[in-house]
């Protein structure tokens, strides 16, 4: 067979979801042939997942008809032809829908396929001296090989077509040995690991992934975030995703000296811990965000405002997003005004309500609820979405209110009347009280997260709900 020369690199999807065949252009004449096999730009510019090969293989064979497979691998591949030409064939044998998917294709030096962790991976050589070779984006070892899934190349609900029927293709006693499809137990998909889990958000990111095998859940005793150990205990090669739910949210302690330093160690230290983590395993890394990176000085802060922290807590706050816009895969949550399972501004209101107390509350400072079960769908669906990484402010719908106007709203649903609520100035609340500075505008612009398809409910419906469970 000749190799086409000249041919534009180009992409084409395949019936396996990730799986994409390339082809590559080779330019040649009398002498041989050139190709540029692995070109980081031009192959990501193509759609290709930045997948960060560590390793090299290449799998030489001497006589047509050799035949390997088939083998899925806890890594992705990026698989090429140096000389020769092969029939490959692949099988989804990831957990999933598509489950049990072949793709097969000849392939000769001006083809490659990407072939996702958990894809069976089978070839057969047309031609003698064929060498076959793939990057990886693991380091192979010993231990790997007890990660692997396997599936017989003679599997009968495959039914691949192989060209030299493998009664008489080269194969290895162990390849002839591996189950068919009824007995493959599917390769799991890499992890998401929960932190914080027993907190307000935590819990309602139980709430959302419950019954999902592949998420992780550990609360401050299963990870704590100022021990070293609990970053060494895990083989991080498992994971694709952290979300961070930790935080120390002690707003006015932290101004004391004991305060500033737990802050400092929980909301950056421990947050640098983690982006260390993501950056060297390319692990995806959410994090959650606050109002307090702002000093309250406009309507309205959208994610491109620079940070002006009025107190320590958001000075923390403020140091962990500049520390996380660092890790190339990261997702920056940004709340405010979190409402949840736990103590919290809406219970207290409800509770005083329900016992006749007519409370003075702030009314001079502006912003809208963050309900934690929408906050958990949000960062669902930026993590199923696929949407670009970065920064999105994540609070409920509705016009802004103040802290008076939702205590309102409150005994109003409570069945009390809303002027049972006396409003005061900030100013008249907190004084002679040791209290932290807070913003006074807290609205967050919320056209990036909907542009990127997730739409938070209004807080007054959001509020409702809440109230009446």
């Amino acid at each position: 067979m000749t190799i086409e020369f000249s041919k534009p690199l180009g992409a084409q999807e395949t019936p396996i979801p990730g799986v994409v065949l390339y082809d590559l252009p080779v330019h040649g004449d009398n002498r041989g042939w050139f190709k540029e096999n692995w070109q980081r730009e031009k192959m990501i510019a193509l759609g290709l997942p930045d997948f960060r090969p560590v390793q090299n293989n290449i799998s030489f064979n001497e006589k047509v008809g050799t035949t390997r497979g088939i083998h899925a691998e806890p890594w992705d591949k990026f698989i090429s032809v140096a000389t020769g030409r092969i029939f490959g064939a692949w099988v989804d044998l990831r957990e999933g829908p598509s489950f049990g998917t072949v793709f097969t294709a000849e392939l000769d030096a001006s083809q490659a396929i990407f072939i996702p962790r958990g894809v069976g991976n089978a070839f057969q050589t047309l031609e003698d001296n064929t060498a076959y070779t793939y990057l990886v984006n693991d380091h192979w070892s010993p231990d790997a090989q007890g990660q692997y899934t396997f599936l017989n190349l003679a599997d009968e609900s495959a039914a691949i077509q192989w060209p030299i029927p493998l009664d008489n293709a080269e194969l290895s006693d162990k390849d002839k040995a591996h189950p068919r499809l009824a007995g493959v137990a599917p390769m799991a998909p890499k992890k998401t690991l929960v932190l914080g889990a027993d907190g307000q958000l935590g819990k309602a990111l139980r709430a959302i992934y419950g019954g999902v095998d592949s998420v992780e859940f550990a609360n401050r005793a299963e990870f704590d975030l100022a021990s070293a150990d609990s970053y060494s205990s895990r083989n991080w090669k498992n994971y694709s995703t952290i979300i961070n739910a930790a935080a120390y949210t002690a707003v006015d302690a932290a101004e004391t000296q004991d305060g500033r330093a737990a802050a400092w160690e929980i909301n950056v230290n421990a947050v640098a811990r983690l982006a260390r983590i993501a950056v060297e395993y390319d692990l995806t890394l959410v994090h959650i965000s606050s109002d307090y990176v702002f000093d309250g000085g406009r309507d309205i802060h959208d994610e491109s405002e620079a940070f002006t922290p009025l107190g320590v807590y958001g000075q923390t706050k403020a140091a962990g997003d500049a520390v996380i816009s660092v890790v190339p895969r990261h997702y920056i949550v940004r709340t405010s005004w979190v409402i949840g399972e736990g103590n919290n501004f809406v219970r207290t209101m409800a509770s005083l309500a329900e016992r006749g107390i007519k409370p003075s509350v702030v009314n001079d400072q502006v912003g809208r609820l963050s309900f934690t079960q929408d906050i958990a769908a949000g960062i669902r669906h930026l993590l199923q979405s696929g949407a670009a990484y970065g920064t999105y402010n994540l609070s409920n719908n509705g016009d802004p209110q103040s802290w008076a106007d939702i205590a309102a709203d409150v005994f109003e649903l409570a069945g009390s009347s809303r002027d049972d609520v006396t409003g005061v100035s900030a100013a008249q609340y907190f004084e002679g009280k040791a209290a932290a500075p807070r913003p006074l505008n807290s609205a967050l612009d919320l056209g990036k997260i909907r542009a990127a398809g997730f739409s938070p409910r209004h807080s007054r419906d959001a509020l409702s709900e809440y109230l009446q469970s």
